[in-house]
């Protein structure tokens, strides 16, 4: 789901495309992630779980019918900004993406999610210190793309980071199992699976939910194949419920790590997962 605007914006322009950006991504979901759930419910065998995937099909139905959030957990806002090194923008982006947060959340609205770690008290408008989490990277060109993915505390929750020995390549699967497993019905499957491989301890964190980015009808690895099948062979199922699907894709991202570590990220995604893109620029 990528909308382009070919000209630089101004400053209001930018806020107001990303309020309407972030209405895309909270209230309707990308066609390779409904496709992969009506895939999911044409080969479902078991009735219990067929049920729970046209309830979430109906889920979808409902949310763009009316223009509503998909989920009353809409998620922290995470932003992927990809810079162009020609792009001047002429304003503070990052100001501008807090105030668009902050707007979208009366708009749409959004329920308000961000919290001092210690106190427990809420912003009220899903801004506050480090959120938005906005992830910068600088590339060649005119344009800027910016990506949002709200992310809901019921599968980021049951996400995981271990840092193993560099002997232990064979022991990433068993990692991602353990951790699926644990997690059960609690991240709402069928789910995604991002997978980060390698970097320090908070690159391979950032590789995994980066990957959670991928379309779900990309090809994937015989390694990613691996894995998808051997999850699904848990028997968790929808809404951990049983059945034959309990993650739609999974996808890896590597980066080179230092000799003596192998650092594995695993972000999981609910069923609902929600990003949507947009670029600005590249005719100036």
């Amino acid at each position: 789901m990528v909308v382009f605007l070919s000209s630089k914006p101004s400053r209001e322009t930018f806020i107001r495309s990303l309020v309407d950006l972030l209405r895309k991504a909270e209230t309707g979901l990308s066609d390779d992630v409904v496709n992969a759930i009506r895939k999911a419910e044409a080969s479902e065998k078991s009735p219990v779980a067929k049920s729970q995937v046209q309830a979430i099909l109906k889920n979808i139905e409902i949310a763009e019918t009316h223009g509503v959030p998909i989920c009353q957990d809409t998620g922290i806002l995470i932003f992927f900004v990809e810079l162009g090194s020609e792009f001047h923008a002429g304003f503070d982006l990052e100001a501008a993406i807090r105030e668009a947060s902050a707007l979208a959340t009366r708009e749409i609205p959004l329920r308000p999610n961000a919290v001092d770690p210690l106190t427990r008290k809420n912003s009220g408008d899903n801004t506050g210190n480090g959120i938005p989490d906005i992830n910068w990277k600088l590339v060649p060109g005119k344009q800027l793309k910016i990506t949002v993915a709200p992310k809901g505390a019921g599968s980021e929750n049951m996400s995981a980071l271990r840092m193993l020995n560099p002997t232990e390549v064979e022991g990433i699967k068993k990692f991602v199992l353990e951790t699926v497993t644990s997690a059960g019905g609690m991240p709402c499957p069928p789910l995604t699976l991002g997978i980060g491989i390698g970097g320090s301890f908070d690159k391979s964190a950032r590789l995994a939910k980066e990957a959670l980015l991928e379309p779900l009808d990309s090809p994937m690895s015989e390694f990613e194949k691996e894995i998808l099948g051997a999850v699904n062979a848990l028997g968790i199922g929808c809404m951990g419920l049983g059945g034959s699907t309990t993650a739609l894709a999974v996808h890896v991202k590597t980066a080179h790590c230092h000799t003596a570590s192998l650092p594995v990220a695993l972000n999981i995604q609910c069923w609902a997962n929600r990003h949507a893109s947009i670029v600005f620029g590249g005719d100036e």
